[in-house]
């Protein structure tokens, strides 16, 4: 069969053509350093490649949110650490509330300083992250979490935040933490019952916060103990006041200071030396109390003075029931801190295993997609050398006429 010349030609060509392209194709690979630049160039790598994205986008959208997070929390350890250096601050100055040789004027002081903290206190909980958000504010809510209410005589302190805690996950950490539960839930008194002593006391009568003897034999009711008689002759008598009836076998008691009360599951040890017509008022712990109210209350306790001759030691046995009251609210400081120090930790365990991912995820990709830089460069060098001796043989061909046999 006869190949006519102009077919030749037009196959030579196409062949010169195609190689040309294949060789740009290979530089194009080589300047971009892939080897898949479209979904045609091989399709299985590519649809792998996108599934190894999403994965990888994934890892870098939680390294983001423990980045957010870990400084929220940083915060909120450093907001903490603050807080107990406030708190242990104030209890100083309740101790030294009750030296029998301060005046009013020094114990003003020592209310006022007191006060100074607890404001600083309360602008270390409404502290916000970079985001504006409310470091204890829990699960959400106000952007302002704690709020101060004036008027009455209360300066009560409310929690307008949701309350709860985020748990952390195994690539997460919570953004805040639950501000009511550190700050707002400090047990009352024991934390099973309350002994108050009321401003009419004319004595030096006085208790310590006392303890839960027998749990089963708790009634929940409220209680009165009555003092009569004279000095060094004086007798106490328990009264069920929810139920309006003597407490058995308490009834014009011997008193001796130093020695335990205990009725009804409940101890305590009184001091002093209380007057005819004293009084102790013992309440169930229903609600818990708060450290701003503690140091409210502690504020109260220094300033009281009402011209009794019980002032100093209703003031006592206040500033001794604050005392224990904050001593419990800081424990709760320095667990949550513990608690934010725990998180930390693990976000360092998070961080190292969401870098582990993301090197695998960026190597998997690597191969699906990359190209070996030195393989297609020697494999682009010889196509090139053999486009050239292409050419330089059609070149040659060209040449070939009978024209030239002729002359």
């Amino acid at each position: 069969m006869r190949v006519a010349t102009a077919h030749a030609y037009d196959t030579t060509i196409a062949q010169l053509n195609k190689r040309q392209a294949e060789l740009a194709t290979q530089q194009e690979r080589i300047s971009s350093g892939k080897r898949v630049m479209r979904a045609s160039d091989d399709p299985v790598a590519a649809a792998l490649s996108e599934s190894v994205q999403t994965r990888l986008s994934r890892v870098q959208t939680d390294q983001r949110a423990l980045d957010s997070s870990r400084t929220s929390i940083q915060q909120a350890e450093s907001a903490l650490g603050e807080a107990g250096d406030l708190v242990q601050k104030v209890r100083d100055l309740i101790i030294a509330g009750g030296n029998g040789g301060y005046g009013p004027t020094e114990r003003a002081a020592l209310a006022k300083d007191i006060e100074g903290l607890r404001d600083q206190l309360f602008a270390a909980a409404n502290r916000k992250d970079s985001a504006g958000h409310g470091l204890f504010g829990g699960l959400g809510g106000s952007a302002t979490p704690f709020v101060q209410e004036f008027g009455s005589g209360s300066n009560e302190v409310r929690f307008d935040g949701q309350r709860g805690q985020q748990a952390a996950g195994d690539n997460q950490l919570p953004n805040a933490m639950d501000g009511e539960a550190i700050l707002m839930r400090i047990p009352a008194g024991n934390g099973t019952f309350s002994i108050d002593l009321p401003a009419g006391n004319t004595g030096s009568l006085r208790a310590d916060t006392g303890q839960v003897t027998n749990l089963s034999a708790l009634t929940g009711h409220d209680y009165r103990i009555d003092f009569s008689g004279t000095a060094g002759a004086m007798q106490y008598s328990v009264t069920d006041v929810t139920t309006g009836t003597p407490v058995a076998g308490q009834t014009g008691v011997a008193y001796s200071a130093g020695s335990q009360i205990e009725f009804d599951g409940m101890s305590f040890r009184p001091s002093g030396e209380p007057r005819a017509g004293d009084q102790m008022d013992i309440t169930p712990s229903a609600a818990p109390t708060d450290m701003f109210k503690v140091m409210q209350d502690a504020i109260d306790a220094l300033s009281l003075d009402t011209g009794s001759s019980g002032d100093a030691a209703v003031r006592t046995h206040d500033l001794g029931r604050a005392l224990a009251e904050l001593d419990a609210g800081h424990e709760r400081v320095l667990l949550a801190r513990a608690q934010a120090g725990e998180w930390l930790n693990r976000a360092d365990s998070i961080d190292s295993l969401l870098a582990d991912r993301e090197v695998d995820h960026t190597t998997e990709q690597s191969q699906l997609v990359d190209i070996d830089l030195v393989k297609a460069y020697s494999q682009y060098k010889t196509m090139e050398i053999g486009m050239q001796a292409a050419l330089q043989s059609y070149a040659s061909v060209q040449k070939l006429s009978l024209f030239q046999y002729l002359s």
